[in-house]
């Protein structure tokens, strides 16, 4: 008797115990939606009459996480080759993609902590050194600038981006954002994709590139490089 007296509250315990995972786990989970907004004021008004009338939001745990505008038409390479570890052989580097809101402190995908406002994304790929081994299985990325700063739609050259990038984060490594490759097929776009494994939550989006054309942008809104 004494003995059975003993194992409820270590049964009680575990079971508290799982309920208290599975409630963790359904907390993080991230939604998805679009709605009709300007571009922030905070952007210069060159940047701000490129961008798209509608904003894609994302949503967790807390609440809003961020809001993304693109630029309508994303500015895309003619004729493009295919090249070994670049996903978005169309896009020209250093272009002017969107905007960027975050509603709260976020980190990047090297950990990188970013406060909350507006930055511009740029396209960007990471140099061939031995500074990047494994960072992604591909060179694309988005790099944030300050909205004050950041007030062209011109390509920037690789390092001027960089430096800009330099100010989101106070530090000596760029705010850095991975393009994945598109391998996922939502049904419709935008979506978001849980990749369990890795601990990543894709976002989808679908970029105009013209009349007719579009193609979508995997981007790492929520997790970490491996080695971060």
């Amino acid at each position: 008797m004494t003995e059975r007296i003993r194992k409820v509250p270590t049964l009680l315990f575990l079971s508290l115990a799982v309920l208290s995972l599975t409630v963790a786990a359904a907390g993080q989970e991230y939604t998805v939606e679009t709605f009709a907004a300007p571009a922030p004021e905070e952007l210069a008004p060159a940047v701000r009459e490129t961008l798209a009338g509608e904003a894609v939001r994302v949503l967790g745990p807390k609440g809003p996480f961020c809001d993304i505008w693109l630029r309508d038409p994303v500015p895309v390479k003619a004729g493009a080759a295919m090249q070994l570890g670049i996903a978005y052989n169309q896009l020209r580097q250093g272009s002017l993609l969107g905007a960027i809101r975050f509603h709260g402190e976020v980190t990047g995908y090297r950990k990188q902590r970013v406060q909350p406002g507006v930055y511009t994304l740029r396209y960007a790929l990471h140099p061939v050194d031995g500074n990047h081994m494994g960072v992604a299985p591909q060179r694309d990325f988005l790099l944030l600038a300050p909205a004050d700063d950041d007030r062209t739609t011109e390509a920037l050259p690789y390092d001027e981006l960089v430096a800009l990038s330099h100010k989101v984060t106070g530090t000596r490594h760029p705010s850095v954002w991975s393009l994945v490759e598109p391998e996922d097929d939502p049904d419709s776009l935008p979506a978001l994709i849980h990749w369990e494994e890795e601990g990543l939550w894709i976002l989808y989006l679908k970029a105009q590139a013209g009349e007719g054309v579009e193609f979508p942008l995997a981007l790492v809104i929520v997790g970490y490089a491996p080695e971060a």
